[in-house]
């Protein structure tokens, strides 16, 4: 399995337009219980996201630098007083918005959340209209996997392929979603390259190597072939 943001974000969005006002804002996340809105040109296009923590600023800066303690005004952008300053969805949203594709890996979204320390990700078609919207909830339902599931996708994905003639030389067993991999690999580096592999299966939350390594030493086949025929 590999799931895509598709198969996780939800297709039922609340959006707001450019033009929204304050008041529209902050009315709308209060009653859809959410923490942020795609923002929508007249196209239909996503031009930005506006967040609760965007109205936060207003509430925390709308005084001015005046009210603030000296050293925090020190350290305000002037982007945040510009948004202290916002009247609309286009003066208070974040642009431009941090989006990703249907077809994305849902590996892809978490990985874009986790670096640009964003909560919601708006998803776009081709035409960067909005078909949905994941969040850092939806991206974590990978790990309600069932644990036959994970197994077998490590067993036909991984073990087939490493060993073809006989993959059943290599055992797996998983339990919630912690992964314990037995056998004896022909070398040492095909046993960590199949352990590797294993904590990249979806719902995988750790693994456990408990492979049969061969001692150490150089492969065999590397020491015939460093005696030359005649």
């Amino acid at each position: 399995m590999n799931a895509l943001v598709k198969d996780v974000m939800t297709t039922q969005v609340f959006a707001v337009r450019y033009d929204t006002p304050f008041t529209g804002i902050a009315a709308a996340l209060r009653r859809f219980r959410v923490g942020a809105f795609p923002v929508l040109d007249d196209a239909g296009r996503v031009i930005g996201v506006v967040s609760e923590s965007d109205l936060l600023t207003k509430q925390a800066l709308g005084g001015g630098e005046d009210e603030m303690p000296g050293r925090i005004t020190g350290l305000l952008r002037q982007h945040d007083m510009e948004k202290a300053r916002a009247t609309t969805a286009e003066t208070l949203m974040t642009s431009p918005p941090i989006i990703i594709r249907p077809d994305d890996p849902v590996e892809y979204a978490a990985r874009l959340m986790y670096l640009r320390r964003v909560k919601h990700l708006p998803v776009v078609d081709e035409a960067g209209k909005l078909t949905g919207i994941v969040s850092r909830t939806d991206v974590l339902a990978v790990y309600d996997r069932p644990d036959f599931e994970i197994g077998e996708d490590i067993r036909r994905d991984i073990f087939a392929v490493e060993i073809p003639a006989d993959p059943g030389t290599f055992n797996v067993s998983v339990s919630s979603g912690i992964v314990t991999l037995t056998g004896r690999p022909r070398t040492c580096a095909q046993g960590h390259d199949i352990v590797k592999r294993a904590r990249h299966v979806q719902g995988v939350v750790a693994v456990r190597d408990r492979f049969d390594y061969p001692p150490a030493g150089p492969d065999p086949f590397d020491v015939l072939a460093s005696f030359p025929f005649d």
